[in-house]
């Protein structure tokens, strides 16, 4: 099964809704760090991912019609080419409160006391953010580069810059398919993310 959907945005713009939402449009199972988190076999081949060793991509993503949040996004590059037949939803948010968002979410898994080896530490808070990722400015420049090299590589046709809060209509009109009757899933708020984590 190929990937029909690469989410290119990175983790706190949305990526949770916008995984329900290709699941009922019935573009799913789609692949996210909830995941990653609940299917130990699928750690390993992100850890492995992570430390450059080569991936089998269909392997990886066995099962899934979609993908959206990290690992996806740390590798939209090799995806996109892999799956050319895929769209790509590269989602964005306000920054600022992306950053606010992160550091009141994934930030908290990310610090010394977590498994320094796992996805999140090893390749987003210090590959990606280079250690940085408390300094909103520093993480602020890392979000906009992302979002910007996204943009300039996929051809418009093939892409869709997207808000979760503009709903169905984009969505669907990119996607081809007609909107659901029912309301756009809006899901993993701060506190719905922090509660999970802390095991509430």
């Amino acid at each position: 099964m190929a990937l029909e959907v690469i989410g290119a945005g990175m983790g706190r713009t949305g990526t949770h809704s916008l995984k329900l939402a290709l699941e009922m449009l019935g573009l799913g199972p789609c692949h996210h760090m909830s995941e990653v988190m609940a299917r130990p076999g699928q750690k390993e081949i992100w850890r492995a991912a992570g430390r450059g060793e080569p991936t089998d991509w269909d392997m990886a993503y066995q099962g899934y019609r979609s993908a959206v949040d990290w690992p996806t996004v740390h590798f939209w590059r090799e995806l996109a080419a892999y799956y050319p037949n895929a769209r790509i939803i590269l989602t964005v948010r306000d920054p600022v409160r992306w950053h606010e968002s992160v550091m009141n979410t994934i930030a908290r898994s990310m610090g010394p006391d977590n498994d320094q080896d796992s996805f999140g530490v090893a390749v987003v808070a210090k590959q990606v953010f280079g250690g940085r990722i408390a300094d909103r400015e520093h993480a602020i420049a890392v979000h906009k580069a992302h979002n910007a090299a996204v943009a300039a590589a996929i051809p418009p046709e093939r892409l869709l810059t997207y808000e979760v809060r503009e709903g169905w209509e984009p969505l669907c009109a990119f996607l081809g398919v007609p909107v659901p009757e029912g309301p756009f899933p809006h899901s993993n708020t701060t506190e719905a993310f922090r509660a999970l984590f802390e095991g509430r």
